[in-house]
């Protein structure tokens, strides 16, 4: 701490002490501007300058060089890095041994979970619950900032109608509202409501901007886009993000209208930070800087660190262009050293408003980090939300939920026992001895009568068959079955697209061996996309969408096959019956030709539905629910009053389980100046209702609800008629209507 001391001694003749705790906003700009003051440009360009971490014998330890680095003060964070002994080694060097004394950010991919796992971001969208994820995000801020990372590269917000995009599993979907709430419930879990308490996370609300509409689904692909699509689509979820205060902001691989969004000044400086008014860090995702030469707008390293600056970029990752190759283009005057300031601002400001500059160390403390990995509350919530976040497909014949009495269930499939595919990609530090696979989580919930029998059948990939005889014998006297299939988790991730999105290798082909012995069958998916599955759905009895549900994979969804818990959770995205229908959302425009099964000449193909095999918002209950009642209050309301229009519905469960429903709520602007959607989500809520038991929600809509993006792409809202939807899917729905009117 003596040199952090010595640092800030300048400081100490400006302010009073007390200031350096709790400054009033002129004051930190004071201790701010004086530590700039003091700086020279390598060390300002060394703030602005993210190494990475590499992965020693015991865990990450930072890439070679990096702790001479660190003492030169050319390192403002470091990637990939925890462990609270190793954090406290590297920044005991950064505050003693460098001139300046500064802390470093610890940065991590904290995606969904630390050491205790949750669901994958896109399962978490399934559970509607926004509540449940905001404690998910608050327990992996408590478990990843005991081990020593102050700063997170999540929420991913963007939007993805393109389930052959490997990174879809990372957001919440297709939805904009949907990934609205759930970028903000993130954003609040990981920064708390206080950033200087020691259990949070510096949030990153990423890729900035619309890098889920990547062309063909192929990872880092060109976006071609209209600003309209861009606004009304892909945007939101980073507004919501940033009017919840998130701290930092990630740059996308892909380009818009020509310019990659690493050197895209008018939507980070332009539309973000000055339509929007954000002041966070701005931080490059990995080597994006550098890969502004393979894009063709830079020649050369020096060129790219010049865009990257100028459009504000604060940091850069990995690359080292800031640090090598700008304190060159700062002397000759193609940088303004202002530019460099301003950013270097924004990353003091985010160690000021996590503590650092009052204790460096806070987040570095052994005994917390041992307390916390994996408590036991930790591990409770983890099964809370997976089992919020299981989708019933199917249950034909009412086959689920089985009896755990049966005298022998054969389980069968690859990812059956595959305790690591249970915890999904970025996952993290989570280990595969921490998570509980689904054949021990079926073998835990089982009476002691029961034998349960595991035969794989098939690996995940290849075709090979030898296999089945062992599937068929394993199932062949069972009283039931339960078919585990999909996906591993390194088939849904970043780079990892499919132009197949069916079962891979010979899955399907064990499917139909073992469906065709006529047993009790459940189908359980594991995947972190919509799977093309028309053959499951037309002939499995059950089907279950589990997703990657983390630690208590196996138990989560033992406790919904027996009926412990009732599933509840819907589709965020809608599941194709082809992959020839891609894009294919729910709120899609209509045409000139609106798709009709009886006139050839309109918008449909000739060997498929045009409609999804499973749509969005989609997901069935042990037992039913009724919508009644349904009402839109106004039903006429003067275009200039901007008065609420309140929408009203009764739901009943009126069959014989506790169950949980959740209720949504679309609008269609029937007529307008610009084309608008069949559907648009605009409330929903999860709720729990015993049986026979009613209750009467109410969802309150305001303008802005009704608002869109006019002609002159300014806000507005027009008059007329309006469409309301209220149901248990975005399909499944009682239409109402009101009027806006122009007196």
């Amino acid at each position: 701490m003596k040199r952090l001391a010595a640092t800030v001694a300048i400081i100490l003749i400006l302010l009073p002490a007390a200031a350096l705790a709790q400054p009033t906003v002129a004051d930190l700009e004071v201790l701010i501007d004086s530590l700039i003051d003091a700086m020279t440009v390598e060390e300002k360009l060394g703030q602005l300058t993210q190494y990475r971490g590499e992965w020693g014998t015991t865990g990450p330890v930072a890439q070679a060089g990096g702790e001479d680095q660190i003492r030169a003060g050319h390192a403002g964070s470091f990637l990939s890095m925890y462990g609270a002994e190793y954090t406290r080694k590297l920044q005991k060097i950064a505050v003693e041994e460098s001139r300046m004394g500064i802390p470093l950010l610890f940065a991590q991919d904290v995606i969904h979970g630390f050491r205790t796992t949750f669901p994958v971001p896109i399962a978490e969208a399934g559970t509607f619950d926004p509540a449940a994820i905001e404690h998910a995000a608050r327990i992996a801020a408590i478990e990843a900032s005991a081990a020593g990372v102050h700063w997170t590269f999540a929420p991913m917000v963007d939007i993805a109608r393109d389930p052959r995009w490997g990174r879809i599993v990372e957001g919440s979907g297709e939805d904009p509202y949907l990934g609205s709430v759930m970028a903000v419930a993130k954003v609040r879990g990981f920064q708390g409501s206080d950033l200087t308490a020691s259990n949070t996370l510096l949030a990153t609300a990423k890729h900035f901007v619309a890098y889920g509409g990547a062309e063909g689904g192929r990872d880092y692909n060109t976006v071609d886009i209209s600003e309209r699509t861009l606004r009304e689509i892909y945007l939101p979820p980073f507004r919501a993000a940033v009017d919840a205060g998130v701290g930092s902001v990630m740059g996308a691989f892909n380009e818009i209208g020509g310019i990659p969004l690493h050197a895209h000044e008018y939507l980070i400086n332009g539309l973000l930070r000055g339509e929007w008014g954000w002041d966070g860090i701005f931080v490059s995702d990995y080597t994006g800087i550098l890969e502004l030469i393979p894009h063709g707008v830079a020649a050369n390293r020096t060129e790219a660190g010049v865009l990257g600056i100028k459009a504000g970029v604060d940091v850069d990752m990995v690359s080292e262009i800031y640090l090598k190759d700008l304190p060159a283009a700062v002397e000759d005057g193609r940088v303004d050293i202002a530019l460099v300031n301003q950013a270097v601002r924004r990353v003091l400001d985010a160690k000021y408003k996590l503590g650092l500059f009052d204790d460096p160390y806070r987040y570095s403390d052994p005994e917390r980090e041992k307390a916390l990995l994996l408590h036991p509350d930790h591990i409770a919530a983890s099964r809370d939300v997976a089992r919020k976040a299981i989708v019933l497909l199917k249950n034909e014949g009412q086959t689920l939920p089985l009896s755990k009495d049966l005298k022998k269930i054969a389980v069968i499939g690859p990812l059956a026992d595959h305790a690591r595919a249970t915890l999904g990609g970025w996952s993290s530090p989570g280990r595969a001895e921490d998570a509980v696979a689904i054949l021990p989580g079926i073998r835990n919930a089982v009476s002691d009568s029961t034998e349960v029998v595991f035969a794989k059948g098939s690996e995940i990939e290849d075709r090979d068959m030898s296999g089945f005889e062992e599937a068929v014998a394993a199932a062949d006297d069972a009283d039931a079955v339960v078919l585990v299939l999909g996906e591993h988790h390194d088939m849904s991730a970043e780079a990892l697209n499919r132009t197949d999105i069916g079962l891979p290798g010979v899955q399907r082909e064990l499917a139909e061996v073992i469906i065709s012995l006529g047993k009790p069958t459940v189908v359980v998916l594991m995947n972190g996309r919509p799977l093309a599955i028309p053959w499951l759905a037309d002939h499995a009895p059950a089907i279950l969408e589990t997703w990657f549900l983390g630690v208590q994979m196996g138990n989560a969804v033992a406790d919904v096959i027996f009926g412990d818990y009732n599933p509840g959770g819907k589709l965020p995205a809608s599941f194709p019956v082809n992959v020839g229908q891609i894009p294919l959302y729910y709120n899609h425009k209509n045409t000139g030709r609106p798709p009709s099964p009886t006139d050839k000449y309109t918008s449909k193909y000739m060997d498929a539905p045009w409609t999804p095999l499973y749509p969005f918002g989609y997901g069935l209950s042990y037992t039913t629910f009724t919508f009644t009642d349904v009402t839109v209050t106004p039903d006429k309301s003067p275009l200039s009053e901007n008065s609420p229009i309140t929408v009203s519905a009764t739901i009943t469960n009126t069959g014989d389980r506790t169950g949980d429903e959740v209720v949504q709520v679309y609008i269609q602007d029937v007529t307008a100046s610009v084309t608008r959607p069949v559907k648009e989500l605009k409330r929903f809520q999860r709720i729990t209702l015993e049986p026979g038991a009613s209750r009467t929600l109410t969802f309150t809509l305001t303008q802005d609800d009704l608002e869109f993006y006019g002609l002159d792409m300014i806000p507005t809202v027009e008059h007329g008629l309006f469409k309301v939807f209220v149901g248990s899917s975005s399909v499944d729905v009682t239409e109402v209507q009101f009027e806006l009117t122009n007196e």
